[in-house]
């Protein structure tokens, strides 16, 4: 259940010169999910987050954040992690973390004692007195994460999160935004981990040229893509059950059978007659949903063919 809008974006577009970047978007995010804005390299994503961030203003339309355009106060209820990172390099960790929770509203003392809670939590507490510089590329990444939280916002806008994270520290910044989003924070996140938009994000919005492309949950938009097959994985001769059009090796390098229904035919009807047929050994069975790395390939090249 959505427990009110954080972000509620309304019919704008944005041009420079003659090149329209955003074109008549609408989208809306609400508190307590974590909203994924995907889409090709050029096609308005950074542009859309910096008009919600009141950087750029939008040629036309309307944005409010909280209920209300975005006012100085608002500001302060907003974790923005750029994809240009941006830290003081030559100062000691803990201190840089203290002194930009400030410009934010936080008290020093307030500031401190959350900033050496993260750093704990982000396996960083060693390093809080050593200066940014000092940090491998992995480490910046998450003092620049705990940076955009720091001062308890209710959104954050992050840009490429997970960029430079081994898996471990990955799994770190995943459960951090999952635990956000429970406490009822909303978060924008912008990548193109495709696989990580599946794992943890709740809708999604897809821009391509400027315009929204695919838009709501990241189920639904899966499941409008899907094919009237299942995927298979074992041992027989799988065409030779009734109601299989035809078979394929499964999408993509994975493994298992694609088996193509006949029309009319449903996946638990295949299941029912896998059950009854003794020659066949079935270790895996699944709807042949794409993923979305597929349906971004599908969409980007079907718009390329129309162009």
């Amino acid at each position: 259940m959505q427990t009110g809008t954080a972000i509620d974006v309304r019919n704008i577009a944005k041009s420079f010169g003659e090149f329209r970047a955003v074109d008549d978007l609408t989208f809306q995010v609400f508190n307590g999910e974590i909203f994924a804005l995907l889409g090709p390299n050029g096609a308005g994503k950074s542009t859309t987050i910096r008009m919600i961030l009141d950087i750029l203003k939008p040629d036309r339309g309307s944005i409010a954040v909280f209920g209300a355009p975005l006012s100085e106060a608002a500001k302060n209820r907003i974790g923005y992690l750029p994809e240009e990172r941006g830290l003081y390099r030559s100062v000691p960790v803990v201190e840089m973390m203290v002194y930009l929770a400030q410009l934010k509203g936080m008290a020093a003392g307030d500031a401190r004692k959350r900033a050496l809670a993260l750093l704990e939590r982000l396996e960083l507490a060693e390093f809080a007195k050593k200066k940014v510089s000092e940090l491998s590329k992995g480490m910046q990444q998450k003092v620049q994460f705990a940076v955009t939280v720091l001062h308890e916002p209710s959104l954050i806008i992050i840009d490429e999160p997970f960029s430079g994270l081994d898996p471990v520290n990955t799994l770190i910044i995943t459960e951090l935004l999952l635990d956000f989003k429970k406490r009822g924070g909303a978060v924008v996140m912008s990548t193109h981990e495709m696989s990580k938009i599946e794992e943890i994000a709740d809708r999604l919005l897809m821009i391509y040229r400027g315009q929204g492309r695919l838009y709501g949950a990241v189920d639904s938009v899966r499941q409008q893509y899907a094919l009237n097959a299942v995927v298979v994985e074992g041992a027989g001769d799988w065409a030779r059950l009734p109601g299989v059009a035809r078979i394929d090796a499964a999408e993509n390098g994975r493994r298992g059978t694609l088996l193509h229904l006949q029309p009319g035919v449903r996946s638990d009807d295949i299941l029912e007659a896998i059950a009854h047929d003794d020659t066949l050994t079935l270790k895996r069975f699944e709807l042949a949903v794409p993923r979305l790395n597929d349906i971004f390939i599908q969409v980007v090249e079907g718009e390329k063919s129309n162009a």
